[in-house]
């Protein structure tokens, strides 16, 4: 039996880039079917990641960073919502953003508070998971702003 050869740095960004947007899907199917946090990490785990849509396969995705967002944002919901609600104008309450905005700013306030990954690099893997659902609109300069907003706040010292 042969040990697989290590991952590159460039899988290994592949792969935290892909667990970041599963983050996302994740959470949004959580508030939208209301489904169980384990059952929903399960699922994807089990089926999403590595999974072969319309003849192509999707990466695979660092499990560990995957579930450390998803456990940080149902932990830190709240303070999260919180910081996001300051971020927002007045007349834009978190409860009127797109829900997979919502999911978006959750899985991106949890990196932020959990202080593992630099500020800007949270911020610049988002946006870009913001193109990857928004690819026509105007989302990504938003996510932008209300992510560096939220990143002052959350991690002062990294500004």
């Amino acid at each position: 039996m042969t040990t697989p050869a290590p991952l590159s740095g460039n899988q290994k960004r592949k792969m935290r880039s892909a667990s970041r947007l599963y983050a996302v899907q994740a959470l949004y199917q959580m508030e939208i079917t209301g489904v169980s946090f384990d059952r929903v990490k399960a699922e994807f785990l089990d089926i999403r990641f590595g999974a072969e849509i319309d003849g192509e396969e999707l990466i695979d995705g660092d499990v560990t960073l995957f579930g450390d967002i998803l456990e940080g944002a149902v932990k830190w919901q709240a303070l999260i919502d919180q910081c996001t609600d300051r971020a927002l104008v007045a007349k834009w309450p978190l409860g009127r953003i797109d829900t997979t905005l919502r999911a978006l700013f959750r899985a991106a306030g949890s990196e932020l508070q959990a202080k593992d990954t630099p500020p800007k690099v949270v911020i610049t893997e988002y946006v870009d998971v913001a193109r990857a659902f928004f690819p026509e609109g105007k989302e990504a300069g938003f996510v932008n702003g209300v992510l560096d907003h939220i990143a002052r706040e959350l991690c002062p010292e990294a500004f």
